[in-house]
């Protein structure tokens, strides 16, 4: 089983530490193009590999693709480890570090003789690198916090990729016949952001055969410790994997032990005892010497407990215990069903990489009613952002697609929320478009005070509008801006808006807390891909699984609802 995140992980460095080699930019540009492509490739890359069909992905060549098989082959790369041993050994480590970039990292081997991490740190501790041409003292401030944010972060991985490896080893661990059942467990199945590592859960009678199939997994860099009933572990990527396994009477406590927050496990195991009961991963026993509960499935705990049943993202000691026991919990959380139009989508009249009509069928495909054409406004001028010539050829374009495909399409845009509060299109252009998500993407440095000034500025606007990736972070790479978001959440609950909830695994911005926030004030919500292919489609689950963590509604999320209701409550104008 290849790894095609760590294939294109592989891929994206080459290209960097290219670049800073000085390589030609075209060839640079290549491979992080094949790395994108790779990380949405919907399938296992193994079967791709193998049907011959890789260079049909796009910026897929031939040389390319030979590179590809051979790491996907090998687990190396020829080219990789010669240029790597062309460069410091630390330079891959710098890479890391937001902001910096490949060209900066050149300017500061040729000046200082940077060669890793702790040579750059030392250098701007010492004021070495403000006199670098290019660089000054808010400039090294910066990149001290970019090395403390990458040690924060490198113990964690985002969530797609932790699922995507972490289900292709239960997909290996079923195969193999000797398990009853297998599951994923721990905070990638409760969706949170970011993973430390990876549980799954098995039942079976034959335990050594599951754990001599992990222990075997490709990709598996070390194992840490090894056994009938736990093996751990250790990927080439670093990220760690527990396998427990039990035999089938104990799986379903032990799933439901491994998948609650510690603190929510806690809780329960207080209500447990003050019920006259001990709960632990093993089962549900009596103190009174009754003897254990039959657990047959996770839902029996919290039954035997008198709650509610509560789905595995919402166990985080986050009210749903109270909520369980007071027969509170929502009965209708959102879910993907529920999603009936794809907002906030990306084609290739601005950084997309598919035409109108091929994510318009994708996403009729999926059971869509409407698809929403949000390409860039003229600022984001970096991704191929439409001027008002570009944007009039493309409604022209829509209309064409329109008559060949059934799912309903609107006009739209993500425009930029410019640096005053305005957004960056005329209101004449405004008035003729059918939705407008509106996003941050410049000037995300500002101080707390200018950034929530910014926000209620654009929020007070009359035009109706959804917030687009509301506090701008990116997952393990770029915090949030600053915001007071209490009195940008008062604004727009004052304003004609709906918050998107950005499913881009980059992204998923809003975060649950802010969203309980805005549910309290009653701002209506949309669920967004932010997709930028076909495959980007694919990032709904994670809009929806956000949603649901944060307790969302069907009702809550504007499109749950029909076309002709969604385009109503959407329009600008």
């Amino acid at each position: 089983m290849a790894d095609k995140i760590a294939v294109a992980g592989a891929l994206r460095e080459l290209g960097m530490l290219l670049e800073v080699q000085g390589e030609n930019p075209f060839k640079v540009r290549a491979y992080e193009n094949g790395a994108r492509a790779l990380e949405e490739l919907p399938g296992d890359l193994d079967e791709v590999i193998a049907a011959g069909t890789l260079t049909e992905l796009p910026g897929i060549g031939k040389a390319l693709a030979a590179k590809i098989e051979e790491l996907a082959r090998t687990g190396r790369l020829e080219l990789l480890d010669r240029v790597r041993g062309q460069l410091p050994a630390g330079i891959g480590e710098l890479l890391r570090i937001p902001d910096l970039g490949p060209k900066k990292i050149a300017a500061l081997h040729a000046a200082l003789g940077i060669g890793g991490v702790a040579d750059l740190e030392a250098a701007c501790k010492d004021g070495r690198v403000r006199e670098v041409k290019g660089f000054g003292e808010k400039t090294e401030k910066k990149i001290l916090e970019g090395i403390h944010r990458v040690r924060t972060a490198a113990t964690r991985f985002r969530l797609s990729d932790a699922r995507e490896i972490g289900y292709g080893l239960v997909r290996m661990l079923r195969a193999t016949g000797a398990a009853d059942r297998v599951e994923l467990a721990g905070s990638a199945r409760r969706w949170k952001e970011t993973v430390g590592d990876l549980d799954i859960v098995a039942s079976s009678v034959e335990p050594a055969r599951l754990s001599a199939a992990l222990a075997a997994a490709p990709g598996v860099e070390s194992v840490v410790a090894k056994g009938d009933t736990k093996t751990t572990v250790r990927l080439a990527g670093g990220l760690s994997v527990d396998l427990r396994v039990v035999p089938p009477a104990e799986y379903a406590s032990l799933l439901h032990h491994m998948t609650g927050s510690k603190e929510h496990n806690v809780r329960l195991r207080a209500l447990a005892r003050d019920l006259g009961f001990t709960l632990s991963e093993w089962g549900l026993e009596r103190l009174d010497g009754g003897g254990k509960v039959p657990i047959h499935a996770e839902e029996d705990v919290y039954r035997a407990l008198g709650l509610e049943p509560v789905p595995p993202e919402l166990r985080q000691d986050s009210g749903e215990i109270e909520a369980a026991r007071e027969g509170r919990l929502p009965a209708d959380l959102v879910t993907v069903e529920d999603v009936r139009g794809m907002v906030h989508v990306h084609t290739s009249w601005s950084d997309g990489r598919a035409s109108i009509e091929e994510m318009a069928r994708a996403a009729e495909d999926m059971g869509m009613e409407y698809l929403t054409v949000t390409d860039h406004s003229r600022s984001a001028a970096y991704a191929g952002g439409l001027d008002v010539g570009r944007l009039e050829a493309q409604w022209e374009e829509i209309a064409r697609v329109q008559e060949k495909v059934g799912i309903r399409l609107l006009r739209g845009t993500e425009a930029d929320i410019l640096e005053t509060g305005a957004l960056d299109w005329p209101d004449a252009v405004l008035e003729k478009l059918d939705v407008v998500v509106a996003s941050v993407h410049s000037r995300m440095k500002m101080d707390q005070e200018q950034m929530t000034r910014r926000m209620v500025r654009m929020l007070e606007l009359p035009v109706f509008k959804i917030w687009g990736h509301a506090t701008g972070r990116l997952l393990l790479e770029r915090e949030p801006y600053g915001l007071d978001m209490e009195t940008v959440l008062d604004a727009a609950a004052a304003s004609r808006v709906a918050i998107e909830v950005n499913g881009d695994p980059h992204r998923l911005d809003m975060e649950p807390r802010h969203l309980r926030l805005a549910r309290q004030r009653g701002i209506p919500l949309v669920l967004s891909t932010d997709a930028h292919s076909v495959a980007g489609l694919q990032n709904l689950p994670y809009a929806v699984m956000t949603a649901r963590r944060a307790w969302v509604t069907r009702g809550e999320v504007l499109n749950t609802l029909p076309f002709s209701e969604f385009a109503a409550r959407v329009r600008p104008g």
